[in-house]
Order: C-alpha cells, then sequence, then structure tokens
C-alpha cells in the first residue's frame, strides 16, 4: 500500500501536509476500487438479476469513474496553476474536455435507458459506487493520519 506523506511535526494542520502526489494516488486508488468494486457487483447483478441489469450498473460505473477521472484531471490542472511549478496544460482543453465528457454522459444515460430494459437501481448503484470508493479512500486517509 502506498504510505501517505508523513504530516508536520508542528501541527499545522492535516491538510498542510497533502501533497499534489498524495491527491493523485488517492484518485488513482479510488478508481482502481471503483473498478473491481464494478466487476465483482456486475456478476452478482447479471446472475441474480440478469444481463440487462449488469450492463445498468457497468454503464453507471463507467460514468463515475469517467466523472472521478475528469476530477482528477481538472484538479490536477488547477493545483499546477495554483503552484506555479511545472508545465501546466491550457485549462480551456481541460474545461472542454469535462464539458464534453458530461455532454457525452447525458447521451450514455439516455440511450441506456431507452435500450437496456433492466433496473434502474442497478444504475443508480453503478453511479454511487464512485461515491463509495471516495468514501472509503477518505477513511483510509484518516486512519493514516490519526494512526
Amino acid at each position: 500500500m502506498d504510505e501517505m506523506t508523513p504530516l508536520p511535526s508542528d501541527g499545522s494542520g492535516l491538510l498542510a501536509g497533502f501533497t499534489d502526489a498524495d491527491f493523485r494516488r488517492t484518485m488513482l486508488r479510488a478508481l482502481r476500487l471503483l473498478a473491481v468494486l464494478a466487476v465483482i457487483l456486475g456478476a452478482l447483478v447479471w446472475w441474480k438479476m440478469g444481463w440487462h441489469s449488469a450492463a445498468l450498473l457497468v454503464v453507471g460505473a463507467l460514468i463515475s469513474g469517467s466523472g472521478l477521472y475528469e476530477w482528477l484531471r481538472l484538479m490536477t490542472a488547477v493545483m499546477t496553476r495554483m503552484d506555479g511549478g511545472g508545465t501546466a496544460k491550457p485549462l480551456t482543453m481541460v474545461l472542454v474536455n469535462f464539458f464534453l465528457r458530461l455532454g457525452l454522459t447525458v447521451v450514455l444515460l439516455y440511450v441506456s435507458l431507452r435500450t437496456l430494459d433492466g433496473s434502474v437501481f442497478a444504475l443508480a448503484g453503478g453511479l454511487v459506487l464512485g461515491v463509495f470508493a471516495l468514501s472509503i479512500e477518505a477513511l483510509r486517509l484518516m486512519k493514516a493520519w490519526t494512526v
């Protein structure tokens, strides 16, 4: 398991020791956890409710994962600009990609709900997996910083 940057010993705050690399590792671990959960839950939903519902769960997980990845890209670009170090990507392209992904998400939701006759709850479950993965990573951060 990756180790977090140690906290400053002067007690200057929890977030003062949280680096850009820590943020990137946390987001990538959340994406990996999301992918593992989507595969496991997709298989279970397929077995219990059929492939239509499993496909909706995977669509929801893909949308959630793309949101986490886009958030990682957006925050990396903003933090690079704020720090002033390194070469920052043009923020315009990052924002254009962000809004294109949002548009693609709406289209993907519409098409999947129109064509797949599965459970809407499976789709909602897939969408919630990203929040669940981030919550698990937040708990891991709290544990790493309090122990």
